[in-house]
């Protein structure tokens, strides 16, 4: 891959999380080798939004569960993530708010580099905001971590 390419790899997860991943793969088909998860989650709890991602990762083999370094470099892209959708504040229920995201899991090698390894991406995509109906906004949150 080009330098452009490697930029793109968190413009690859976001497309994915906007769309869906066939849709992201014909406008960006260099990433075809690349592992991809997708889901849905809504909550007032943050630790329902992670568990959900982190099983959803786990479930379609995206990372071994067994393996820590995995499990770790998931969790630190969603917490990225998170902080991104949550505006810095990682906190939904505690202040009235709730969440309904749709979200993908990205994992490959967007270096041309071997020794640069694999690298994981959260993007999280949908709407934060009072637990009443039409009174979210949208959001969108970015994670991405070396394995």
């Amino acid at each position: 891959m080009n330098q452009n390419q490697q930029q793109a790899f968190g413009k690859y997860a976001t497309l994915v999380a906007l769309t869906d991943a066939d849709t992201a793969l014909g406008l960006m088909p260099e990433y075809k080798s690349f592992k991809v998860v997708t889901g849905k989650v809504g909550s007032m709890d943050l630790k329902k939004v992670i568990s959900s991602v982190e099983t959803a990762a786990k479930r379609n083999q995206l990372i071994n569960g067994e393996v820590y370094r995995e499990t770790h470099a998931l969790y630190h892209a969603i917490i990225e993530a998170a902080e991104g959708v949550t505006r810095g504040k990682l906190s939904v229920g505690e202040v009235m708010r709730t969440v309904g995201l749709t979200f993908s899991v990205v994992r490959g090698r967007p270096y041309a580099e071997v020794d640069e390894g694999e690298w994981i991406a959260v993007c999280f995509y949908g709407t934060i905001g009072a637990p009443i109906k039409g009174k979210e906004h949208e959001t969108l949150g970015l994670g991405i971590n070396h394995m």
